[in-house]
């Protein structure tokens, strides 16, 4: 085999799927060995073997079918072998046309935009969507929202059921999950139009709009601290593997270190669940509040702020006076007077409109555009805003 295994993984798959193409163990139409195959082949990441893969596609050596695996195409590009025989399996052959012709240009028989997201159980959520309507609406295009209830199988299912309508791109608000979805790893594979918001995917090139969690988490830290605040709890019912919370847990501990105070990893509380209604005060979260143990909070959404100044009332905890809470986001949409909750304001219009424009100019650009030369990847990391309010305030107790 002519890879060299001092050459970057990536690379030592691609050139091992090259070979078997250029040696004529993999004819045109054959399927390529499947991306579990491949790392255990390798002993590499999902990541790796996608990374692979996308770079054949770009070369035209392969075309991927959603759900179906990867396969040989019929037009092998540069000094690879020509096909010299046509496939006589006509259910291979629909496969191809509906990816490569149906992925190049399926999607732009529509002006449809697919918007793919957890829920709509916020005014961030709902103020995120209106602004990605509006600047889509201004470039003609029109968008529909599908949401994932927090569930990876069913934004799958979404992304999959929005491609069969034969949407012109994607905008996707991944779920709160350790593990990638596999249709977006799919849809970097064909280079189907899409950016994701609110998330990025580490080691994999995607184009994405996100607000700064890190320097988020350090402004809340900075705020409490300056009123006296030591023992500062982070929360959120998220899982603790989802990149934002990551970002904003790794923000945190940046303040606490450099302000020279030690780490309490009691403080950072993830992965739990609140009950609805009073039952939520039997949560571990209330037993933690009622305890004492931290006199200030870092709620990760803007949602679990309001439930937690609820369980706060009902254990009668005064807020800002016994804890401060600071939440990412402003959980509340007042009009005729100033918001309760101190808050990372995260600028949710201008996260949507910056997405919404990206992809527009994707599926806008001229298809001899994106095919030369190495794709450019938009990658925007908008500075968030700390907007003081009155669900904070000096620490009372000695700490």
């Amino acid at each position: 085999m002519s890879y060299d295994s001092r050459s970057p993984l990536y690379l030592q798959v691609q050139r091992y799927i090259e070979d078997m193409i250029q040696n004529k163990q993999l004819k045109p139409n054959d399927r390529i060995p499947t991306e579990k195959e491949l790392m255990e082949q390798f002993q590499v990441s999902r990541i790796t073997v996608v990374n692979a893969l996308a770079a054949l596609v770009k070369e035209g050596l392969i075309y991927r079918v959603p759900g179906r695996g990867s396969f040989v195409s019929k037009q092998i590009m540069g000094k690879m072998i020509m096909a010299q025989e046509e496939s006589n399996n006509a259910n291979t052959n629909e496969m191809r046309d509906s990816s490569v012709s149906g992925f190049a240009g399926r999607e732009r028989r529509k002006k449809v935009v697919g918007f793919v997201m957890p829920t709509l159980d916020d005014y961030f959520a709902m103020r995120l969507i209106n602004s990605i309507q509006k600047t889509l609406n201004e470039r003609g295009y029109s968008l529909i929202v599908a949401f994932s209830g927090g569930s990876k199988d069913r934004e799958e299912q979404q992304i999959r059921e929005m491609l069969e309508m034969g949407i012109a791109g994607l905008l996707l608000f991944p779920v709160d999950e350790d593990m990638y979805n596999e249709e977006i790893l799919s849809l970097k594979v064909n280079g189907f139009p899409f950016v994701l918001i609110d998330r990025y995917l580490p080691g994999v090139d995607t184009h994405y709009v996100c607000s700064d969690n890190r320097l988020g988490a350090e402004m809340a830290v900075a705020h409490l601290w300056e009123l006296g605040h030591r023992n500062i709890a982070i929360c959120t019912d998220a899982f603790r593997d989802c990149v934002s919370v990551q970002d904003r847990i790794a923000g945190y501990m940046n303040e606490y270190q450099r302000r020279g105070a030690m780490i309490n990893p009691a403080l950072i509380l993830t992965d739990f669940t609140i009950p609805v209604g009073e039952e939520a005060d039997d949560s571990v979260l209330a037993r933690y509040m009622r305890s004492g143990i931290a006199t200030a909070y870092i709620a990760l959404h803007g949602k679990l702020g309001m439930r937690m100044h609820q369980i706060a009332k009902r254990a009668g905890l005064r807020v800002p006076e016994d804890i401060s809470i600071v939440t990412f986001d402003d959980p509340e949409h007042l009009e005729e007077r100033e918001t309760f909750f101190s808050h990372i304001y995260q600028n949710e219009a201008q996260i949507g409109r910056r997405a919404a424009t990206i992809l527009a100019d994707i599926m806008d650009r001229p298809e001899q555009d994106g095919a030369a030369g190495k794709e450019v990847y938009h990658k925007v990391i908008l500075e968030p805003q700390f907007v003081n309010r009155r669900s904070t305030g000096p620490c009372q107790s000695e700490q």
